[in-house]
């Protein structure tokens, strides 16, 4: 049985999910956009766990506890900085949901939330991000079983516009 996707607009850390993704940075100790307001909402203790990490390369994912999230996991996962199109982004950027989806169904996270993925301060067109977001939570939701629910937060209206319509409706 397929999943389901849902879009949301609003913000993420006040999703009641079993897991967020985080749009990281490569040392995965915090940032701006949305990495800021995860470690933000989460606490201290969330930076804390990252420090053991090592980091995460561009297209992988890790995963730490929630902390003061109402989501019992945070997976981190680094986006492609957008250099035109020109530099593999758009396969990292696959990566990225594809990673994700994978570790959210290895730890048995029936509900997943994604923001949009590498569109803030990485520069991505929002335009060309969102269709390969839809795309890759289509392909995971069609073939597996895990997680059940897939959440798609925008933060802004012009990125919810464009899920809307490559979502179809």
């Amino acid at each position: 049985m397929a999943g389901s996707i849902d879009l949301v607009l609003g913000d993420i850390t006040t999703l009641e999910v079993d897991a967020i993704v985080n749009a990281a940075n490569p040392s995965l100790l915090g940032g701006g956009g949305v990495d800021g307001a995860i470690h933000r909402a989460a606490g201290p203790e969330l930076l804390q766990e990252c420090r053991f990490l090592g980091g995460c390369e561009p297209g992988e994912a890790k995963h730490t506890q929630g902390y003061r999230l109402p989501a019992r996991w945070v997976i981190h996962t680094v986006g492609p900085i957008w250099h035109g199109g020109r530099r593999g982004e758009e396969e990292t950027l696959r990566d990225c949901y594809r990673h994700s989806l994978l570790l959210a169904e290895e730890l048995g996270a029936t509900s997943v939330a994604f923001p949009s993925i590498s569109t803030g301060v990485y520069g991505y067109p929002v335009e060309r991000a969102v269709p390969v977001a839809v795309q890759e939570v289509r392909r995971h939701v069609e073939q597996a079983t895990l997680p059940q629910r897939v959440v798609l937060v925008a933060f802004d209206e012009r990125t919810h516009e464009a899920y809307r319509d490559a979502l179809g409706g």
